[in-house]
């Protein structure tokens, strides 16, 4: 991909929010050069940081701090670059942003703008750009693996890779429509392409099939708590969330809206959610908890259903195809006294069986969030995928004439050459960047 030439510079703060220790500065464009010289007297030999002092345009020192240059092509965005380092103060970075926004040329960057010119640069294609994004966004060991995975690259290199089968198989088709009466093409040169098609057509689809296990890495194992009113719910929730995020009585029905709290077990991202107490006969108000509490779980990775040992009251709602664990609560309250077998019996009083609970759903999680392979990492790859899929079973199924097969191969690829970027995809710049934060 040649280089885009962009007529202004953009600046901004890459480093967070302020007061800080240290501030980064991020400058790219062709104007850097200039405005290194304004700000700090020269332009530092490329990749190598120096300690000068930045001064206001009257001559006054702003601040001192490290300066570094990065020429293009050979930086993030491909083109000329810089950073300023230096103390993280609200009033210094407003007054180098004073600074720069007065030079001519120069204006403060929006969200995502220095990975869009990155991308549009060839430094890196989209799937690299929304791993970077997912990588920023990173809260456990699990996602930033994940993310890490995907911005070296993998994804695209399998993407392009399916793109080249098709172009190849594409090729042999548009061979036989051109060139039938050339003795080393022939009227079956596109026999040898569709087996090749009709494997990667199994192979996307089994691709296709790994989505959730990437949805659970990015955002989250979904448990949600369901059980009879008193049942323990809150407190189980408050004890798995070591504090107070639940009310907690022994008036039923308390609990009449869904509480969700994120926890990281064995680096993956579990969401666990308290429900309304499932019964019949309850107010208006809670009935509305509890229809959200059933949808809530038919659309969970794992339900906890528990029951209260003191005082078991039986669940009948069914709950699809969900996995389900059933767990005895206040098991304190029933010591010696034979209880129904469940998959876990706690109690959040004197902590007996937490630890065990928590060591299971961390060992779920992790197995349900395992990586084998490159995954869809977005809802958008889906997409793409499931039409590349649907163009190829179109045309393996014949009964069309070649040509029509030949187009339905050359959109197969398109989908495929959206996901990276390489056909077509001007109008989702604006929706993928967009959600980057200003300085990235």
């Amino acid at each position: 991909m040649e280089q885009t030439i962009f007529a202004d510079t953009i600046f901004a703060l890459s480093s967070g929010t302020l007061p800080s220790g240290v501030a980064v500065i991020r400058i790219s464009g062709p104007g850097v050069k200039h405005a290194l010289v304004k700000l700090c007297g020269i332009v530092p030999e490329t990749w190598r940081a120096e300690l000068r002092k930045i001064r206001a345009a009257d001559g006054g020192i702003i601040d001192s701090g490290l300066v570094l240059f990065f020429a293009g092509p050979k930086s993030f965005t491909g083109e000329d670059a810089a950073e300023l380092h230096v103390h993280g103060g609200k009033g210094v970075v407003a007054a180098i942003f004073g600074e720069l926004g007065g030079l001519a040329g120069l204006r403060q960057a929006e969200a995502g703008e220095f990975t869009r010119r990155a991308f549009l640069n060839g430094k890196m294609d989209l799937t690299g750009a929304e791993a970077l994004a997912d990588l920023i966004a990173s809260e456990t060991e699990t996602q930033r693996r994940f993310a890490m995975a995907n911005s070296a690259g993998q994804q695209g290199v399998l993407y392009r890779g399916w793109r080249a089968r098709i172009l190849q198989a594409r090729a042999m088709v548009e061979a036989e429509l051109d060139f039938a009466d050339e003795a080393d093409v022939g009227d079956t040169a596109s026999a040898t392409a569709w087996p090749d098609m009709h494997q990667l057509a199994e192979e996307i689809e089994a691709h296709l099939a790994s989505y959730h296990r990437a949805e659970i890495i990015r955002e989250g194992f979904r448990v949600v708590i369901v059980g009879a009113p008193n049942a323990g719910k809150s407190s189980l929730l408050n004890a798995l969330a070591a504090r107070d995020v639940a009310i907690v009585t022994e008036e039923p029905g308390t609990t009449r809206d869904l509480i969700e709290v994120p926890l990281d077990l064995g680096g993956v991202k579990v969401l666990v959610t308290d429900t309304a107490g499932l019964r019949k006969n309850a107010g208006r108000v809670e009935t509305v908890g509890i229809e959200r509490a059933r949808e809530r779980a038919a659309a969970a990775d794992l339900i906890l259903l528990l029951t209260d040992l003191s005082d078991p009251l039986p669940i009948t709602d069914g709950f699809g195809n969900v996995p389900i664990w059933t767990l005895g609560t206040k098991a304190d309250l029933v010591r010696g006294i034979p209880v129904a077998a469940h998959d876990h019996v706690v109690s959040v009083r004197d902590g007996d069986g937490l630890d065990r609970l928590i060591g299971a759903l961390a060992a779920t999680a992790m197995e349900a969030a395992s990586v084998t392979g490159v995954l869809p990492s977005r809802l958008r790859h889906v997409e793409l995928l499931s039409r590349c899929k649907a163009l190829l079973e179109t045309a393996l199924a014949g009964g069309r004439g070649l040509e029509l097969r030949a187009e339905d191969l050359r959109l197969a690829g398109d989908a495929l050459g959206r996901i990276v970027g390489t056909v077509d995809v001007e109008e989702l710049l604006d929706a993928i960047f967009s959600n980057f934060c200003i300085g990235k």
